[in-house]
């Protein structure tokens, strides 16, 4: 078993069981892209047994901090296991889930969803990569299923000096699926869509704005980064009287207006804007129109700290815009899901652009991932989702 030595002080964080060790914490010692290291203190403790990945600033992610732990083919399955067990325990009003949320589960660089009878998974860590085989034998095991399709194209894949990957690691189908949650039903693909077909982290706040739009009666709604439109099918099924989406994807477009169709809402409550959300915003503001409900659900600005300052001014200006054109008593539902903007930072930003926009208002709640996109104690990371639910003075 090979050895990486830590620099002097910089156990602390291992101490905590965060599972990130990164190059410059390194002392000495390397490994082949995805093996097994043991990690070791500056006086030659024991600190965890990680994956190693000689071409990403996270130079190794954590397995297991148990010594007498053997990382092997019934480690894989029994953390497998453990992670979809727990998910029953969950009360997700949907076929759709996520069974594997990577550092959160315990399988760094692991992403993988369930789809109604199909499995797609991303595997972006070396360490991951590594172990793909046993770990699709093991999800398929555990959840019965025989149909694994893979996603591994996301942009991390090569800050790991991965390349892309995708298409069926185990069985065959098709990749247009019906997706059904709560009182609705969305038609995604596993092979073409966002992330791997949809973004299932945000299923509890399109219920969420359900709500807001039954108890409110919202006649004017905004839909921004509607891609395709589960915020939009929400809002008419709780009886919004017209919404307008603003995406920059005319294909996305297409898909959100056949996902009215598919649940019977009128096309005619519904007006669809292949535009830029920035420009839209300001024209609107130019032309006096208002809405009674905004929803800002931007993609990811941010992707690490270092990108904080420059998302910043991104997110503040939308919000900023969003606060101008929101009716006196309306509400504003807005999102980061940057990784690089903490939930206190977000705040700030929202404020801020409140501020310049002469606008206050009540922070009514916080929203975040659904519960099967979990935050553990050691890895506040995983909170990348991060909402404020805005009633405007």
């Amino acid at each position: 078993m090979k050895t990486i030595c830590l620099r002097e002080g910089k156990e602390r964080s291992l101490l905590r069981r965060h599972p990130w060790i990164f190059e410059s914490a390194i002392a000495r010692g390397r490994a082949d892209a995805g093996e097994t290291v043991r990690v070791e203190s500056s006086d030659g403790k024991f600190l965890a047994w990680a994956a190693f990945s000689p071409a990403s600033k996270i130079r190794a992610r954590v397995w297991s901090f148990d010594e007498a732990q053997r990382i092997d083919a019934p480690f894989f399955i029994a953390a497998c296991q453990v992670a979809i067990r727990v998910r029953a325990k969950f009360d997700i009003q949907s076929d759709g889930l996520r069974l594997i949320h990577g550092e959160s589960d315990g399988l760094p660089g692991l992403i993988v969803d369930r789809y109604g009878d199909t499995l797609v998974a991303q595997f972006l860590a070396a360490g991951a990569e590594r172990w793909k085989a046993v770990l699709c034998d093991a999800l398929l095991a555990e959840t019965g299923l025989n149909k694994l399709y893979e996603r591994s194209d996301a942009s991390s894949r090569a800050l790991e000096g991965l390349p892309e990957a995708t298409g069926w690691l185990r069985g065959e189908g098709p990749t247009e699926l019906l997706l059904r949650e709560h009182g609705w039903k969305l038609a995604i693909n596993i092979a073409t869509g966002h992330k791997t077909g949809f973004y299932l982290d945000q299923r509890d706040s399109r219920k969420k704005f359900v709500d807001y739009t039954r108890r409110l009666g919202f006649q004017r709604v905004l839909n921004c980064f509607c891609y395709t439109g589960g915020f939009t099918v929400a809002a008419l099924q709780a009886g919004a009287g017209h919404v307008t989406s603003i995406d920059s994807s005319a294909p996305a477009l297409q898909q959100a207006a056949a996902n009215l169709e598919l649940n019977g809402l009128d096309g005619a409550r519904a007006t669809w804007l292949d535009a830029d959300v920035n420009a839209s915003l300001r024209r609107f503001h130019e032309q006096g129109q208002r809405f009674d409900a905004i929803i800002l659900d931007p993609p990811k600005f941010a992707p690490t700290v270092s990108h904080a300052e420059r998302a910043a001014r991104a997110y503040k200006d939308i919000n900023r815009l969003a606060f101008k054109i929101l009716e006196p008593g309306g509400v504003l539902f807005t999102y980061s899901c940057s990784g690089g903007i903490s939930v206190d930072l977000f705040h700030k930003i929202v404020a801020s652009a409140g501020t310049d926009a002469s606008v206050d208002g009540f922070i009514s709640e916080r929203l975040g991932g659904a519960p099967d996109h979990p935050m553990t104690i050691c890895f506040p990371e995983g909170e990348y989702l991060k909402g404020l639910v805005v009633m405007r003075k």
